[in-house]
């Protein structure tokens, strides 16, 4: 980060820099971490908000990332899901299990698909890269609230919606709770039929190559099938192939 770098770099430094504190910054918050001296970080805030790609929180002093910052980085992963290394391992991945598997994101207060494989089988169910789900009541979304960090987690769980999408939705908060403590001991999420009836799905984390299991879940990768064809209870025996997988994955990121 340098005040040498052009005016449009500098905004791409900018939004860098508040997309890797996780939560919004204050103006004197970034000027802390940054190298623009108090006019020109105001001067670039007010053209990022301008241009949507910040929005300001309700308290009126605090940035954060707006729906356009979002869409672009949701693009950026989801082309390079599709070209690179990412897609050949989802691929590898269905050859072997036979299913069809993507790759997800956290987008705001859902979940992103930025990749997917389809199975053979003509009995599936066809979602595109940009599909969104619901967090509560999908094995990935559930995956992302359980490790994210516990003031993020509330604040997505206070403004959730638990709409109940099948009979086997999870049906109130202590519920959900209770899962995703199970979640966390045990690093695995599952949809038992709960956003989708007669479809399950097995999650897990994507962390980066070398990260401990403390470290962020940058993404999951997560396994689809139909339950009369393959039951939860055998899906879950494809765990190894699945971290696996998101081990590889890791490696990409």
């Amino acid at each position: 980060m340098s005040n040498d770098a052009s005016p449009g770099l500098r905004l791409i430094e900018l939004l860098e820099l508040l997309a890797t504190q996780g939560r919004p910054q204050s103006l004197a918050e970034l000027q802390a971490l940054g190298p623009w001296p108090k006019p020109t970080l105001h001067r670039m805030l007010v053209q990022l908000e301008s241009g949507g790609l910040l929005q300001r929180e309700p308290d009126g002093r605090r940035y954060a990332l707006a729906g356009r910052s979002l869409r672009l980085a949701e693009s950026l992963l989801a082309a390079s899901a599709q070209q690179g290394v990412r897609h050949a391992v989802l691929k590898a991945l269905v050859a072997d299990i036979g299913e069809s598997c993507n790759l997800t994101a956290l987008s705001g207060a859902e979940v992103i698909y930025l990749d997917r494989v389809e199975t053979a089988f003509p009995l599936r169910l066809e979602l595109k890269p940009g599909t969104r789900v619901p967090l509560h009541c999908s094995a990935s979304g559930k995956l992302f609230l359980a490790f994210a960090p516990a003031r993020q987690r509330r604040q997505l769980l206070d403004g959730l919606q638990l709409t109940q999408h099948t009979a086997s939705t999870l049906p109130d908060r202590r519920t959900l709770d209770a899962e995703l403590e199970r979640i966390r001991r045990e690093g695995y999420a599952v949809d038992d039929q709960e956003f989708v009836e007669g479809l399950n799905c097995v999650a897990v984390p994507v962390r980066e190559a070398g990260a401990d299991e403390s470290a962020p879940v940058r993404c999951a990768v997560a396994l689809q099938a139909p339950a009369a064809r393959l039951p939860l209870v055998q899906a879950l025996t494809l765990l190894p192939r699945l971290r696996e997988a998101a081990a590889a994955l890791g490696r990409s990121l």
